[in-house]
């Protein structure tokens, strides 16, 4: 059973997840079937990555009931607004097939548009009706944080943010944990970059008898973090659960943390724009 922390509006949240950003050829179905039957209980997808409609397959199609699934979704930059927000929603209940989503986030704040803040409180109200169970944001820098919580007094649950050894957001997660919000990761294992093969997390991964990969994954989860590893191979989704039966210890951590050098992309959310 993969541990939980509990969100500020009480949601119990699995501290480790599956991304689904679909890789050209994959049968987003079977890559969630798969992880679904190896223990994940956290499904991230969004409108934009159009993978919500084989989630949504792989959810109805399981053993595990819904109840036990959380799923997270989120509107895009093309959706930001009032009313274009509450469509968002109902066009992701209708792909993943669900009666309610379990936890919806505005993907990217977009602040040249500077929408985001009516785009919150169309989400309050979705949640309110018992549409979304829990909201939160992605991209949300510090600032972006402050404003909406000053003009609406709902504080996110989750601010889902670029998040590895290359980049590790210290002062972002100190915000975090100041106001309540849990952060989760995405790119955790520094998606396309020589991270894995970087020395401190090698000689990790040697001393605990480990993979690479379970050695950043076990970083995130003592760092507070939600992972949200992205996998379609079986095997590897099986082996990125298995990091609860290690430690690292201090001096890992702090030399693992020591490969920052800033984000993969440059995708800094003050100027980034993705609808």
């Amino acid at each position: 059973m993969t541990p939980t922390v509990t969100l500020n509006d009480g949601t119990a949240l699995p501290v480790i997840g599956l991304g689904t950003v679909q890789s050209e050829g994959e049968d987003m179905a079977a890559t969630v079937t798969a992880a679904l039957s190896s223990g994940y209980r956290l499904i991230d997808t969004a409108l934009r990555y159009e993978t919500e409609p084989g989630v949504g397959r792989a959810v109805a199609a399981s053993s595990v009931p819904r109840e036990d699934i959380l799923i997270t979704t989120k509107i895009p930059g093309r959706l930001h607004g009032y009313d274009e927000a509450k469509e968002s929603a109902r066009t992701s209940l209708d792909n993943l097939g669900v009666d309610y989503i379990d936890l919806l986030l505005i993907h990217w704040p977009l602040p040249k548009v500077d929408n985001y803040i009516d785009t919150w409180r169309a989400m309050i109200d979705l949640q309110k009706e018992g549409v979304v169970r829990s909201i939160g944001v992605s991209n949300f820098t510090a600032a972006h944080l402050d404003r909406l919580v000053s003009e609406t007094s709902v504080v996110p649950s989750v601010n889902q943010i670029e998040l590895h050894p290359y980049f590790p957001q210290a002062d972002l997660r100190a915000y975090h944990a100041e106001h309540g919000i849990v952060t989760e990761s995405w790119s955790p294992l520094g998606r396309g970059s020589e991270l894995l093969t970087a020395p401190p997390v090698a000689e990790a991964a040697a001393a605990h008898g480990v993979s690479e990969g379970q050695v950043v994954l076990r970083w995130h989860i003592q760092l507070g973090a939600v992972p949200l590893p992205k996998s379609s191979n079986p095997d590897r989704q099986k082996q990125n659960l298995d990091i609860f039966g290690f430690e690292l210890t201090d001096d890992e951590m702090v030399a693992i943390s020591g490969l920052e050098r800033g984000r993969i992309w440059g995708q800094d959310p003050d100027v980034y724009e993705e609808f």
